[in-house]
């Protein structure tokens, strides 16, 4: 046993060791929460305190489920470690459909029903607005499907929707019809798992009963992205469901950072904690605020900009590693010349040794990844894009890219079946069919083809080549920028993606190809580059399939990783560049309209912050292109809230930045 805890600091042994009794683990970025979960759980077992079969622990992801598995099998004694996988472990998702699997019949679900991913979920749903003849511009599907997830989420089925106009009331409608076509093909959504197992709970009672006794400890890791829905499942099987507690019930151990709480736009609750300390009443929250990842700089830099939240548990990061270099600050005159300072530093780094895999290019929007992608291939370092694609690899800049390539070139089929049908014109795979035979018998191009269709599909595919022809004619002569501009508009891309839920993010990658555009025709100076060009559009096309080429680094290669602020939560690297730290960009301009938007904006650069081990970078442009347009830009309020003796300024123009007027 003593081997199992000699590892631990004091609060992570206090943590591990608490009697039965229900707890929140207040756990800093680097602190350690995986070891202590894994560990608390093992020394359970050991102790005799609970069979393995009593452990319900629930994870967000497989891989820290898989994580955590192997961890224990490692941990417990040989007599226990083979019962490490008859545990309960896993995600909300998983754990749900091991229960519904185990009590299909009760659950109102065939034995052997299937799960419907997002991509699933949205072809069914565009399957019954097909029948049911639902017109998808007024209804997008995408966001039908948002519509319905997010009440799903808060436990709201179709019939609770509350509906103060028509347009709400026939969403619930829709989503009563696309539950009722779920339930007849025996499938269930994501959402459909986590609100079928409460149910199933709730309304059996000698179910409920069996699981709140079996289950002794229950463990939540990550607690703060927990949504209303799950910690309602949560208090349901550790009997605090409002009803007759049970004789023993469950010990809740919850560990989570407030400060970490970024997802809200997913669900997540960051109130959950403050909830779960007041209704499970812990009088006694233990903070792990010892991190073993980053430098001291870089720490006391996170527990100044974060302070400035309300409303916090409260903790403050430190480490015996010692204070670590200073936190450099670049401020370029614009956002060209900051992707070349990083792109610089980074090459000096990687000269000085630092793996390439060990360099993160962060940014708050992926937009923003194109002129830092255009620098790295200019330079010819490897990167790879973590948790997405690359700028010209996105759907929404491939079908802009189709439109542009039709308008240089009206027989290139590849261009004409992507965009055909997108956005939707009622052109289906029959029609295309018919088309492509018509082509093929006169050995010509699907556009020239077209003209010889009849019927339906005659008047669809023919609208598509008007569109094009009309575009042809209405974007001659015009600067390339402004063609992209009025093809956006004209074919139904940006009006598309603005009737998204989430196309938001699509949108501003939309807007950063009129900024590639634009680039693309200027020397470093401003100034017209190769004015003479006789096709600037075919010129920008090249450039566009080259730097979407096979330049990305191989699975496995040494890299530099760029990617979201999001996607490198749980992430951790010995270098970190912050990038883009404008007013409006970070913190994005959508906090300021947003219910505690700007604290979740500062969370997000808390988690920033924390991903750095050895040195960080912040950099911010004094302009920036934005639709084609350069844009001027102040520097982010976080930089304000800095203290000054921690950052040392690099590449600092002229005109000193207002956070360095207050710095003194």
């Amino acid at each position: 046993m003593s081997d199992l805890l000699a590892s631990l600091n004091p609060e992570q042994l206090a943590a591990v060791t608490l009697p039965p009794q229900h707890a929140l683990i207040l756990a800093g970025a680097g602190s350690g929460k995986t070891r202590v979960l894994t560990t608390r759980i093992a020394w359970l077992i050991s102790t005799g305190q609970v069979n393995p079969y009593g452990i319900l622990a629930v994870t967000f992801t497989n891989k820290a489920a898989r994580e955590m598995l192997a961890r224990l099998s490692a941990m417990l004694p040989t007599r226990f470690g083979n019962n490490a996988r008859g545990m309960w472990i896993g995600t909300f998702h998983g754990l749900c459909n091991r229960l519904l699997r185990a009590h299909c019949v009760d659950a109102g679900l065939p034995a052997t029903f299937q799960i419907l991913d997002s991509a699933d979920q949205l072809s069914s749903i565009k399957r019954l607005m097909k029948n049911r003849n639902v017109d998808e511009e007024r209804f997008p599907p995408r966001e039908l499907a948002g519509f319905i997830n997010a009440h799903k989420e808060q436990g709201i089925r179709a019939a609770r929707v509350e509906a103060f106009d028509e347009y709400t009331r026939r969403r619930a409608e829709l989503y009563a019809e696309y539950d009722a076509q779920c339930q007849r093909e025996g499938v269930a959504d994501f959402a459909e798992l986590l609100l079928r197992a409460h149910e199933l709970l709730s309304r059996n009672e000698p179910l409920r009963r069996h699981y709140q006794e079996r289950f002794r400890h229950i463990l939540v890791d990550e607690f703060q992205d927990t949504n209303i829905l799950q910690y309602r499942w949560l208090k349901l099987l550790a009997g605090h469901d409002g009803g007759t507690p049970p004789a023993s019930p469950a010990c809740l151990f919850a560990v989570g950072d407030d400060d970490q709480s970024i997802y809200a736009f997913r669900g997540a609750e960051v109130g959950n904690m403050r909830d779960l300390e007041r209704e499970f009443n812990v009088t006694d929250v233990i903070r792990l605020e010892q991190n073993y990842r980053s430098h001291g700089n870089i720490l006391d830099a996170a527990n100044a900009l974060i302070k400035n939240n309300q409303g916090r548990l409260g903790k403050n990061l430190w480490t015996d590693a010692g204070s670590g270099e200073p936190i450099r600050v670049f401020d370029g005159l614009s956002d060209f010349e900051e992707a070349c300072f990083i792109v610089d530093e980074a090459r000096e780094l990687i000269r000085e040794g630092v793996p390439r895999r060990q360099l993160a290019l962060l940014y708050r929007s992926n937009a923003q990844s194109r002129v830092l992608e255009h620098q790295l291939f200019t330079a010819n370092v490897p990167y790879r894009v973590y948790g997405g694609l690359r700028f010209f690899d996105r759907q929404e800049i491939k079908h802009a890219l189709a439109y542009l390539r039709l308008i240089a070139n009206p027989d290139d089929d590849t261009a004409f079946i992507r965009v055909v049908n997108f956005p939707t014109r009622g052109i289906g795979g029959r029609s295309l069919e018919t088309l492509q035979d018509a082509a093929q018998r006169a050995n010509s191009s699907l556009y020239n083809a077209a003209a010889g269709l009849s019927g339906k599909a005659g008047a669809a595919v023919g609208g598509f080549v008007r569109l094009i022809e009309t575009l042809r004619g209405e974007t001659a002569g015009l600067p390339l920028p402004e063609v992209i501009e009025h093809l956006l508009e004209k074919s139904a891309l940006r009006a598309h993606y603005l009737s998204e839920k989430e196309g938001g993010e699509r949108l501003e990658n939309l807007d950063e190809l009129v900024n590639a555009a634009t680039v693309f025709l200027r020397d470093e100076n401003g100034t017209l580059a190769n004015p003479d060009e006789a096709d600037p559009l075919a010129s920008f096309l090249a450039h566009a399939s080259l730097e979407a080429g096979e330049h990305q680094a191989g699975e496995g290669q040494d890299a530099v990783q760029l990617m979201t602020v999001h996607a490198a939560k749980g992430l951790e690297f010995d270098v970190v560049f912050i990038t883009g730290l404008e007013q409006g960009l970070f913190p994005h301009e959508n906090s300021a309209s947003e219910r505690n938007g700007l604290e979740e904006e500062r969370r997000l650069m808390y988690v920033a912050i924390t991903r750095a081990r050895q040195r960080l970078y912040l950099t911010h442009a004094r302009s920036r292109m934005l639709h084609g347009q350069t844009r001027y830009c102040a520097p982010s309020l976080f930089l304000e809230e800095l203290p000054a003796e921690l950052l040392r300024f690099v590449g600092v123009r002229e005109l000193t930045p207002t956070y360095m007027d207050d710095a003194g």
